[in-house]
C-alpha cells in the first residue's frame, strides 16, 4: 500500500490540520459539531455525517429503512450496526423488514 503524502490544510474557521486524502473534513471542527447525547454521539464522524446527510436525525427515521439500505450509505460500514441496533433496542425501535 502507498502512503500519500500529507498536507497541510486550513479550514474556514482558521483551523490548521494535515490530510493524506482529498476529504474537506475538517478534524476539529468534526470534533466541535459532534454532538454530546443521543445515537449520534455513539456513532464514527462518517457514520454519523452520513446518516445526517440522509436525513437520519432520529432513531425513529431508521424504522423506514432496512439494514441493507442503512448500510449502502457512504459511511457506514458493519461496525456500526450493532451501536444502532442497541440504540434502537433501548427504544424500542427496528429497521424495516
Amino acid at each position: 500500500m502507498v502512503e500519500r503524502e500529507r498536507t497541510l490544510r486550513i479550514c474556514p474557521m482558521g483551523h490548521r490540520y494535515y490530510k493524506s486524502t482529498d476529504c474537506g473534513t475538517c478534524p476539529k471542527c468534526e470534533q466541535a459539531n459532534k454532538p454530546s447525547e443521543g445515537f449520534l454521539s455513539r456513532l464514527s464522524s462518517p457514520a454519523r455525517n452520513a446518516l445526517i446527510n440522509a436525513g437520519i436525525t432520529e432513531l425513529e427515521h431508521l424504522a423506514e429503512y432496512t439494514e441493507k439500505e442503512i448500510l449502502q450509505l457512504h459511511g457506514i460500514g458493519p461496525s456500526s450496526l450493532p451501536t444502532l441496533k442497541h440504540a434502537m433496542a433501548e427504544k424500542n425501535v427496528n429497521f424495516k423488514s
